[in-house]
């Protein structure tokens, strides 16, 4: 188990090899990449910018990602949350999850992705080209997205 929160940006084929290598025990590795659009609510955006609280957001993502551990059986995993002034088109998120089979892959990083889109401690402002903008919430679909898990016992899958 792994996670960060940086200003760096991350390689995802690095990532990758990184948490997969010298193992055998992996059969599937699913990926999910989140970059910052370029438009928000039909309005462009020249930026975003993401500030979190040191200490309490690792610990709540390394919680987020125990708990992924305990409902699938994976074999690793990372998240990696980026901070600070980003533009459209850079990398925000990424979650990694590794496993023997699939399913446990796909259903653990839908898991993470849900949590992090509804949960995190990360705030997020959006700033437009005229000047204005301001602080963005959860949408209310990401918020049915994780209370979907939070009906579903340990082990069970959302299909």
């Amino acid at each position: 188990m792994s996670v960060a929160v940086q200003e760096a940006d991350f390689d995802i084929g690095a990532e990758v090899a990184r948490l997969t290598s010298g193992r055998d025990d992996i059969g599937a590795i699913v990926t999910f990449t989140g970059t910052v659009r370029g438009q928000s609510g039909g309005r462009a955006i020249t930026d975003m910018t993401l500030e979190h609280y040191p200490g309490m957001t690792e610990a709540e993502l390394e919680r987020i990602e125990a708990e992924a551990h305990r409902r699938w059986p994976l074999q690793a995993s990372r998240i990696i949350h980026r901070i600070g002034r980003l533009s459209p088109g850079e990398n925000i998120v990424l979650v990694v999850t590794a496993s023997a089979h699939r399913h446990a892959a796909f259903e653990a990083a839908a898991f993470l992705m849900d949590y992090l889109k509804s949960r995190a401690p990360f705030w997020k402002k959006e700033s437009r080209p005229d000047g204005s903008g301001g602080w963005v919430d959860a949408r209310d679909t990401d918020d049915e997205a994780m209370a979907r898990w939070e009906s579903l016992p340990a082990g069970t899958t959302a299909r």
